[in-house]
């Protein structure tokens, strides 16, 4: 498997202890970690490997975990095993991880970048309240249905397509309330209120777009070497101006997950790889495609079955 395409995960993937075995087993994640130390100016890593669920859950903690441990997972792989990304994609946060994969962004600048983005949010967050909810057995149109009814003044929008009759929506804790209850009404099999402290992607959180955009346009971002399936357009982006309005647009759109793994997998017939924490990814790409599936390749030990440990 010399190429393979990558996904990589987005905020909830994140669990105490991650990374903590990759940087056991392989000295160049090792070496991210400790400069990670130095990026932030405390012991990130620390809270990685042994911080309470609480405070790594935390949207500016967990974003920058999540990607640090992706950055660390898609290292060994190329570094130890010569397994390079045919073509990328990562659901909201993770997209930011594709962008290092494809070597838009070093790890240090996505790292700073994430940071960021969790600290925009949170706070965007603090100024218009809001929350998520998934909606599981409608399809989409059914979905927005129920939040046109539900809006009554406020906001509610379709947030994630995950894949087909996986939809979350966001918006104001009222009317998401009220979009649950209509969805149910129409036939939803479950209605899932989100442990998040935002209505991400969605119209409350446009106050952070314009700072983010600005703070990601400091850094050196380089075309990318393979193609990154965006969010927002769920199409394929390369150049730096086609990387930079994908980015500025993903906070408020939605997240086109089922529609970019369609454009994905009609470009790429090899393997697929979650690179990362959890195994959200790869359930996802089971239901949007029965016949294709992804190998997981975030832990020490399933980065071992696609290549060899070193000794520390």
């Amino acid at each position: 498997m010399a190429k393979a395409a990558m996904l990589f995960p987005g905020q909830g993937s994140q669990y105490v202890g991650m990374g903590k075995d990759l940087a056991a087993a392989y000295p160049r994640a090792r070496e991210l970690y400790e400069r990670a130390d130095d990026t932030l100016g405390f012991a990130f890593s620390r809270l990685c490997f042994e911080g309470d669920a609480e405070t790594l859950t935390a949207t500016k903690n967990a974003q920058p975990a999540i990607l640090l441990h992706s950055a660390a997972a898609a290292r060994v792989l190329g570094e130890e095993g010569g397994i390079e990304p045919a073509i990328a994609a990562g659901h909201s946060l993770g997209e930011y991880s594709a962008l290092v994969a494809a070597g838009v962004l070093d790890e240090m600048d996505a790292l700073r970048i994430v940071r960021r983005r969790g600290e925009l949010m949170y706070e965007a967050g603090l100024r218009q309240p809001g929350t998520m909810a998934a909606i599981i057995g409608l399809e989409r149109e059914d979905v927005e249905e129920a939040c046109r009814e539900a809006a009554g003044g406020e906001t509610v929008v379709v947030a994630n397509v995950n894949s087909p009759g996986q939809i979350v929506v966001s918006g104001h804790v009222g009317a998401v309330e009220r979009a649950m209850k209509a969805a149910a009404a129409r036939g939803a099999k479950k209605t899932i209120p989100l442990n998040v402290s935002g209505a991400f992607h969605s119209p409350l959180v446009a106050p952070a777009q314009a700072e983010l955009v600005a703070y990601i346009e400091s850094f050196a971002l380089r075309g990318a070497s393979v193609g990154v399936v965006s969010n927002a357009g769920a199409a394929i982006v390369r150049t730096k101006e086609e990387i930079v309005d994908a980015l500025s647009r993903q906070l408020t759109s939605p997240v086109r997950w089922s529609e970019s793994m369609a454009v994905l997998l009609g470009e790429w017939n090899g393997p697929v790889l979650e690179v990362g924490p959890g195994k959200v990814l790869s359930g996802l790409l089971k239901r949007i495609d029965a016949s294709r599936s992804a190998q997981c390749a975030g832990t020490a030990a399933e980065l071992a079955a696609l290549v060899a440990p070193r000794a520390a």
